[in-house]
């Protein structure tokens, strides 16, 4: 494939930050620019509950393809905040989805196999405060597998436990949470201790951008 030319041809300010502050938002920048020169398509996608060890594996599955992620509003000065700026014809069409956990992907991959993997990735994740609860769960009562040290920090927590002849017991059946109600911090926590898995990782592209022209993707 041929890549565009730049059109980019006058300096773009990026704030008064600090002088570290500044190299940070002019290395994303340029990692921009310099994908658009190596890669054909560049979507926008964003990541429901972000993980770092999910991040981890999408680098390994695109091994030869670039994630770029950072401040929303310094990738949007990247691509072009309005066609004035923009370093491509129609990229700043990608700077009003840079938005929330929103990152930019760089790809020479066929377009179909992108879309492809991104609709059927999901993966369990813990659940954290705010996420809604999936599922009721109860700690029965009875034996907790937890040392006894942990008694002071599950009671912290709300639950109901004693120790026993050295073993950590519940003392009654407790309701850690309700199917479709948000979880608090605390429920969040019990429900990480107890390995259960209420969360879902899932992404989501929401644009595409290649050889000049942009789309939404849905």
């Amino acid at each position: 494939f041929e890549m565009p030319t730049s059109k980019r041809t006058k300096q773009i300010s990026l704030t008064k930050v600090t002088k570290q502050g500044r190299k940070r938002k002019e290395a994303v920048v340029e990692t921009i620019l310099e994908c658009l020169d190596n890669y054909s398509h560049v979507y926008v996608y964003s990541m429901d509950n972000m993980r770092t060890s999910i991040v981890k594996e999408l680098r390994q599955q695109f091994a030869q393809d670039r994630f770029v992620m950072g401040k929303q509003t310094v990738m949007a000065i990247g691509v072009g905040r309005n066609p004035e700026e923009e370093p491509r014809d129609n990229l700043h069409k990608l700077s009003t989805h840079l938005t929330g956990s929103a990152g930019l992907l760089f790809s020479n991959r066929p377009q179909k196999e992108v879309t492809s993997f991104f609709k059927s990735f999901s993966e369990d994740e813990f659940a954290t405060s705010g996420n809604l609860a999936n599922a009721d769960y109860v700690v029965p009562l009875g034996p907790l597998a937890f040392q006894h040290t942990m008694a002071d920090p599950l009671r912290k927590l709300g639950m109901p436990v004693m120790l026993k002849n050295g073993t950590l017991m519940c003392e009654q059946n407790f309701q850690v949470c309700k199917k479709g109600k948000p979880l608090t911090p605390e429920q969040a926590q019990i429900l990480k201790l107890m390995d259960v898995k209420m969360g879902t990782v899932k992404l989501d592209l929401k644009c595409v951008w290649t050889a000049g022209s942009y789309s939404l993707l849905k």
